[in-house]
């Protein structure tokens, strides 16, 4: 994507916008998901290669004091508000150095919960010439702000170290404090473009959005939901055209396969936490292999088939091996090992394709809660890429094994990874960039594996 201001550019989908630079600024009392949204923002758009960064005040104000108690935030703790302001301070001066770079989305991380605080935060992009859209996330369900509480308390770097119990009653006091000042979006600010989220998305208001890449951002937004979920992932079991090298194809399951297919329901029931037993909803592509892979899962299991979860085409080099391409393609198999990410088979996609394919799957995946993919290597490289935040160049590489079971679950400072081995044995399909033309076990420190 093409920086340079004020000159035209065009978004990850490939559609030209205007030269737009956006702060999206979050509004909400603590404990109502605004950096689980923040982060979740990001990386859809760093996804879309739309170039975002989260500036976080917390960050800034840890640096001046780690770990301070619910006191700190009391409006009439004078040094406390000092301390504060001037972390709003610093992140806001970064976030706009940031975009005289070139920047496109800055997520602004933090309460700003007050009318003063927002029209300050206006001015001051305004005059950058720096478009403004305020998130507000409202929540009054009991049950969801202590499910945030629990999640808060047990990784905010706020808390690290501390008794959970102690750490749980410290921030309920914090929200105590920030609810005496706390002043949601109203019509006194009618002028502002606005996002309202009440209740996860059960009520949203939407005001004064200005154009293509707000609307982007505020279509993905109102897909969220912020209740705790997880997702599973899994490669279907070793097929017949994995056992010869080859790519593509509807190939049968080859025994091993077929093994690892009746051990998928045992791995899945591991994966769960304790106390979770609970149907799944699952969601294959339309290839053969996928299909059987599911077929032993629970009855009350749903099962889905999506032709967005379709291997990437691989166009003429279908049903042939990685050999066969590099003799018959020479200049192909070498253009792939230069720029795996943008490269397109002829008469097949690329990776950048099956990420644009790939949107409305992750849009239902936002919408939706407790999801087993069963699908495909390039499939999957571009769903882990997105989860956590791989830097897109490198995903093609990933190495995604056979007969393995990835649960992701994703919370406010991260996205939490748990593998399950089957132990059922297969063939390696990865291979390294500049390696033989073969399929190869994964070489340490080369590539990234989903399997660490």
């Amino acid at each position: 994507m093409e920086l340079a201001r004020p000159s035209r550019k065009t978004n990850g989908a490939g559609v030209q916008v205007e030269d737009t630079q956006i702060c999206v600024v979050m509004v909400g009392l603590p404990a109502r998901g605004k950096s689980l949204i923040a982060q979740k923002a990001q990386r859809y758009l760093r996804w879309l290669s739309i170039d975002a960064e989260v500036f976080n005040v917390g960050v800034y104000r840890r640096k001046g004091n780690k770990q301070p108690s619910a006191d700190f935030f009391d409006v009439n703790n004078a040094e406390g508000e000092r301390m504060r302001k001037a972390a709003a301070e610093a992140a806001v001066t970064d976030m706009l150095n940031w975009f005289r770079k070139g920047g496109i989305i800055a997520i602004l991380d933090a309460t700003n919960s007050t009318k003063a605080r927002r029209r300050w935060i206006k001015e001051r992009c305004d005059k950058e010439g720096v478009e403004t859209l305020f998130v507000e996330s409202k929540c009054d369900d009991e049950e969801l702000i202590m499910s945030n509480i629990l999640e808060v308390k047990t990784s905010s770097p706020d808390y690290e170290g501390q008794d959970p119990e102690t750490a749980a009653q410290d921030f309920r006091k914090r929200i105590r404090n920030y609810e005496k000042v706390y002043e949601t979006i109203d019509k006194d600010e009618s002028d502002l473009t606005y996002l309202k989220i009440m209740n996860v998305g059960k009520q949203v208001i939407i005001n004064a959005i200005q154009d293509y890449l707000q609307s982007r951002v505020v279509y993905y937004l109102m897909n969220l939901h912020i209740k705790q979920r997880s997702i599973w992932l899994s490669r279907h079991g070793e097929s017949e055209w994995n056992v010869y090298g080859k790519i593509g194809g509807d190939a049968d399951l080859s025994p091993r396969g077929e093994a690892y297919a009746l051990k998928l329901p045992e791995l899945v029931k591991q994966s769960f936490d304790p106390g979770e037993d609970h149907p799944l909803t699952v969601w294959t592509s339309t290839l053969k292999r996928t299909i059987a892979t599911a077929r032993h899962l629970p009855q009350e299991y749903n099962q889905l088939q999506w032709k967005a979860l379709d291997e990437l085409d691989s166009g003429v080099c279908d049903n042939m091996t990685y050999a066969e391409i590099k003799e018959l393609y020479p200049e192909d198999f070498e253009a792939r090992d230069q720029d795996k990410y943008n490269y397109r088979y002829r008469g097949g996609e690329s990776y950048r394709d099956v990420v644009i394919r790939l949107e409305p799957i992750i849009m239902e995946l936002e919408r939706s809660e407790n999801i087993l993919i069963v699908t495909h290597q390039a499939i999957l490289r571009c769903i882990y890429a997105y989860f956590m935040k791989e830097d897109q160049e490198k995903s093609p590489w990933l190495n995604v094994p056979l007969h393995t079971l990835i649960k992701l679950t994703p919370r406010a400072y991260g996205t939490e990874k748990q593998v399950f081995k089957a132990g059922v044995e297969a063939v390696s399909t990865w291979r390294g960039k500049g390696s033989v033309a073969k399929h190869e076990d994964p070489v340490e420190g080369v590539t990234t594996s989903l399997d660490v």
